[in-house]
């Protein structure tokens, strides 16, 4: 291992981009990725030490890492090059070749004695190389090249142009998310020679904009963090500053619950750069609107706090996160409550207004809403799904009529203007304003439950003409959108029909729904009267795309905590099944029958015979004969089978699956006779096809539940 250099020192770097205000949204990725590509280059260059640890910082107006223990000047290596075939590097005479001379000047070894140029390999292979101990980088210029590359290569939207004044008098144009206005560069206490976006680095940086206005002076790269909490009023870890805001509102929630999802924490952090907590209120009053339309207003548009009881119910007081640290907050506080009371009388007045018309009015209105230029409004849109909604209705001995109001009204909610308003409430406000025209309640837990699952992991419907509709919905989409070419390539799925089929997975599966799938993809194709759309909306790849959703489903399962194998899964799944819902009692069949002594040798007896009959495919006759039977294995393995027939049949009836795969045990020994003591392959065609039709005939009794010769 290479020492460093003797005048080489080690010490912490601290570099800092300070700028207007950043898109909050995209500070913490703008913060990791500022992080991440200043500390990669210089582990690249050979800077860092073993214990060398990087630490990122994003405030606002601030992007900025530390590194600790980074040398000023990387170790010494050495270098082995390939040059040339030794035939190309020296003339007849053996001299060197211009060639030659060409590949060491580029490498900025002009003068060096070709006598320490190494020859290796023999005859034709002959090489010539280069062996020399390479400088190692120095910090400042690495410094300057990482800035440069980290900088260019941020995740930035959208970037602005302006002009910074230099120091000769002229204007420079520049590029970045925002303005640049500083920029500190210290390695230990000693300032790097580096400029980046017309401004030369220093070590001075400005503290809060309120708080602690003006210039402070970093003495050294280790005292960034406690210097800019303690002088210039600036938390400047994002994951710390999030962290304080975090316990700040539980502590100010008291006995109620606060709710804080990531994205609101995330973009709060990002807005202010020294947190303070304040309660504010507003009018009992506004209790009376959904409390999902108060919360959502109150977290989209001011980026407040709302709070429930234990019961999830809303309490008309909320928090707030400000930038401002103070100890009269009044102006504070009933500013934002004055700001708030408009939004919540907003949202009031929608759902007043809303109220005043029926859903079941605003059916005809859907026909102005277009949903495809291929495949209609959303009222064509609805009338398919009310099509596909019957039908599984009738399917499960279900309420047809209930489905198809159900169908029927779920979109409506889309022409509100709570909706319009806050696209995210669609679902919800559908089932509140159902319940309001007295709507079955059936049909009102639809209007919202036939989103679900919206994502991975995602709550199912509760009602059962909420989970079909949830299906036919699903369903519509996956067909329509394959059959008008938009099925998803490589990572580019903008109808989310990935999501859409692994939610049918999950109704099927979790719903324990005994549905047949090839059913349900033809009963939806059925109803597009596009025959273009019916031609390219393929039953069998549609089928293959859920299957292989599914695939990915059952991976995530477990029983006693042990995930399902890929062989366990390829080898239910190859079967091509039509029901979903007992997969998970195969696959946990499979696992139990896997751990029997007799196991393996079905497994690949199993196997033999799938490839067997693979090669034979055509010449195969349906029945076997017991008359054609003439040695005593084969004799003996078709009486073992007829004899076990009716208890696998049976089992499999009753869904016994455990109990079918171990009385497969049965044939262990007549198989292993048979594959002793018999050619299958005779040379009698008629005795040779009665034979590949017993293979068969066991083949498909040992495979009711699962090939299980994907487990040999």
């Amino acid at each position: 291992m290479s020492t460093p250099n003797s005048l080489s020192q080690s010490d912490s770097l601290l570099i800092e981009v300070f700028t207007e205000e950043l898109p909050p949204k995209s500070l913490r990725r703008l913060g990791d990725a500022f992080s991440e590509g200043i500390s990669s280059a210089l582990k690249a260059a050979g800077l860092l030490g073993e214990n060398s640890v990087a630490t990122g910082y994003a405030t606002p107006r601030r992007l900025a890492v530390q590194v600790s223990n980074v040398l000023s000047q990387a170790p010494d290596y050495p270098v082995r090059e390939k040059l040339l075939p030794t035939s190309i590097a020296f003339d007849a005479e053996g001299k060197p070749t211009a060639p030659l001379q060409k590949k060491l000047a580029s490498l900025g070894y002009t003068d060096i004695d070709l006598s320490t140029l190494e020859k290796a390999g023999e005859g034709k292979n002959e090489a010539l190389y280069l062996n020399v101990i390479a400088k190692g980088a120095a910090l400042e210029q690495t410094a300057q090249q990482a800035l440069e590359q980290t900088l260019s290569k941020l995740p930035i939207a959208k970037m602005m142009h302006y002009q910074v004044l230099q120091k000769n008098g002229e204007l420079a144009d520049v590029e970045f998310a925002r303005p640049a206005h500083r920029i500190i560069a210290l390695h230990g206490k000693q300032i790097l020679h580096i400029s980046a976006l017309g401004i030369d680095a220093a070590n001075q940086t400005e503290g809060h904009r309120f708080l602690a206005p003006g210039i402070i002076t970093i003495a050294s790269a280790d005292q960034y963090e406690s210097d800019l909490a303690s002088k210039a009023k600036v938390l400047p870890s994002f994951n710390k500053r999030r962290e304080f805001i975090q316990s700040a509102l539980l502590k100010a929630a008291g006995a109620d619950l606060v709710l804080m999802p990531d994205s609101l924490l995330d973009e709060v952090t990002a807005l202010v750069e020294w947190p303070a907590i304040y309660e504010c209120h507003f009018d009992q009053e506004f209790l009376e609107v959904p409390q999902e339309c108060l919360i959502l207003t109150m977290q989209t548009n001011q980026k407040y706090f709302a709070l429930t009881d234990k019961q999830g119910k809303l309490r008309n007081r909320f928090l707030i996160v400000s930038n401002i640290e103070t100890n009269k907050p009044e102006a504070i506080i009933s500013g934002n409550e004055r700001v708030v009371r408009p939004r919540l009388s907003d949202a009031r007045f929608f759902f007043q207004q809303d109220q005043k018309r029926p859903l079941a009015s605003r059916v005809a209105d859907l026909g102005k809403v277009v949903y495809h230029n291929q495949l209609g409004n959303q009222l064509d849109r609805t009338k398919r799904v009310q099509g596909i909604a019957v039908g599984i209705a009738k399917a499960l001995s279900a309420d047809e009529v209930l489905a198809s109001r159900a169908a029927e009204i779920a979109k409506t909610d889309l022409l509100t203007d709570m909706v319009g308003e806050f696209p995210e409430l669609q679902g919800i406000m559908g089932r509140y304003y159902a319940t309001h025209d007295g709507e079955n309640t059936e049909v009102a837990s639809a209007c919202s439950e036939h989103y679900m699952p919206r994502f991975a992991g995602d709550d199912l419907p509760q009602s059962q003409i909420g989970t079909i509709l949830a299906i036919a919905d699903k369903l519509e989409t996956l067909v329509g959108i394959w059959g008008v070419g938009l099925a998803p390539t490589g990572d580019k799925d903008p109808y989310a029909l990935r999501r859409h089929a692994l939610g049918i997975c999950r109704l099927l599966l979790e719903k324990n729904l005994g549905l047949n799938l090839p059913d349900l993809i033809e009963l939806a194709r059925k109803q597009f009267p596009q025959k273009d759309v019916q031609e390219k909306a393929e039953a069998e790849d549609i089928y293959a795309f859920i299957i292989d959703r599914l695939r990915a489903y059952l991976r995530d399962q477990a029983v006693a905590g042990k995930p399902f194998t890929t062989e366990e899964i390829d080898a239910v799944l190859s079967q091509s099944p039509a029901q979903l819902n007992d997969l998970i009692d195969r696959l946990s069949a499979l696992r139990e029958f896997n751990a029997l002594a007799e196991a393996a040798q079905l497994a690949a007896a199993n196997k033999r015979i799938s490839n067997i009959l693979k090669k034979n495919a055509t010449a195969i006759p349906i029945n076997c004969s017991s008359t054609l039977l003439q040695v005593p294995a084969e004799i003996a393995l078709y009486q073992a089978l007829e004899k076990l027939t009716p208890t696998l049949t049976a089992a499999y009836e009753k869904r016994q699956f455990v109990d079918l795969l171990k009385a497969l045990v049965a044939l262990s020994a007549p198989i292993d006779q048979f594959f002793a003591d018999v050619m299958v392959m005779d040379p009698n065609p008629e005795l040779r096809d009665n034979r590949l039709a017993l293979l068969q005939q066991l083949h498909q009794k040992m495979n009711l539940i699962a090939d299980i010769g994907k487990l040999a």
